[in-house]
């Protein structure tokens, strides 16, 4: 795949990041840093301009599909298009307006879209299984002084489910298979809500995602960001990582979802444990404290990670949120 089309990619991606109307400024920062990230790692200035293009309309969708002329790269376009609108949830109209656009675009065959569609629904419906329907509660600093939680099972057994999710989201992101970056973060929600409940306390999907956007971890700017890794690497080299094996080119890949995983999970664990006092500053400079030597950990596990992938696919990955 030619810089050209990579370019192209990651610009439809920005396209669809930006098609719910995104003002937070926060989340623009994420994926501006994300851009500059991914410039850095491929040695190409060209991709830390794309989201200055992208958000102040420099570069179409029109013309950024038209960079676009393998049917395989048409239909990669639009699959990662779906997972980032449908990172953060359900998509909203103005993210299906924007689907239903780029598909008159890409020209796609029905059938093929059809499939991924049906993939992508399931996957989707992971994050609705990991954790019960929001309520009434949502993320909050707890006020005044509040006791020190109990967890109802042993420290070493929330740590040994903190390793395993994050050698679980590991080895999906060493998957060159769509579906596999979109089932990460469901995983990231249930071990957020199986800790808590280990802490005794009752959380819902609306607290686990402002929990995990407080730390600092962006939703579609996390998903965004896995793409844009496999597609500078290599995985997602020609028909959309489906002309070869399972692991393919990821084989070299760095598995960076590990560390986010581990370090969510651990900040996660002081949280529940500490009578959930933390601030956002503190939520961010904490989890920011974790993910470096989570990061060092995360090539000591590349053998496990890559031994995982072996194993993995989409059926035992939704058993996994499920709790089946």
């Amino acid at each position: 795949m030619q810089s050209e089309q990579q370019r192209a990619l990651l610009a439809i991606g920005l396209h669809a990041a930006f098609s719910d109307g995104v003002k937070d400024e926060r989340e623009r920062s994420e994926l501006r840093r994300i851009a500059e990230s991914l410039a850095e790692e491929a040695s190409t200035p060209d991709l830390a301009r794309i989201y200055q293009d992208v958000l102040l309309k420099r570069v179409s969708l029109k013309a950024a599909t038209a960079e676009l002329t393998a049917p395989e790269q048409r239909q990669l376009a639009y699959e990662m298009a779906v997972c980032v609108c449908d990172a953060d949830g359900r998509q909203s109209e103005s993210e299906r307006s924007f689907l239903e656009a780029l598909k008159k675009l890409l020209r796609l065959d029905p059938d093929q879209v059809a499939a991924f569609e049906s993939e992508a629904d399931a996957i989707v419906a992971l994050s609705e299984a990991a954790a019960p329907a929001a309520a009434t509660s949502s993320f909050s600093v707890a006020p005044g002084p509040v006791m020190a939680a109990t967890p109802k099972v042993p420290g070493e057994e929330i740590d040994k489910s903190i390793l395993n999710y994050a050698l679980v989201n590991g080895a999906l992101e060493l998957l060159p298979q769509s579906w596999a970056s979109m089932a990460i973060i469901p995983l990231q929600i249930k071990m957020v809500y199986s800790i808590g409940k280990a802490h005794g306390a009752e959380l819902d999907q609306r607290h686990i995602k402002e929990f995990i956007a407080a730390a600092g971890v962006g939703l579609t700017s996390q998903y965004l960001e896995q793409f844009g890794r496999k597609l500078l690497g290599g995985l997602l080299g020609k028909a959309a990582g489906k002309t070869f094996g399972k692991l393919g080119h990821a084989a070299t890949g760095v598995a960076f979802s590990f560390a986010t995983t581990y370090a969510l999970g651990h900040l996660a664990k002081r949280y529940y444990a500490g009578g959930r006092v933390m601030n956002t500053t503190v939520l961010r400079d904490s989890f920011q404290s974790l993910l470096g030597p989570a990061k060092q950990m995360q090539m000591q596990y590349m053998p496990q990670i890559r031994q995982q992938a072996d194993n993995l696919d989409m059926g035992r990955v939704m058993a996994m949120v499920r709790g089946t």
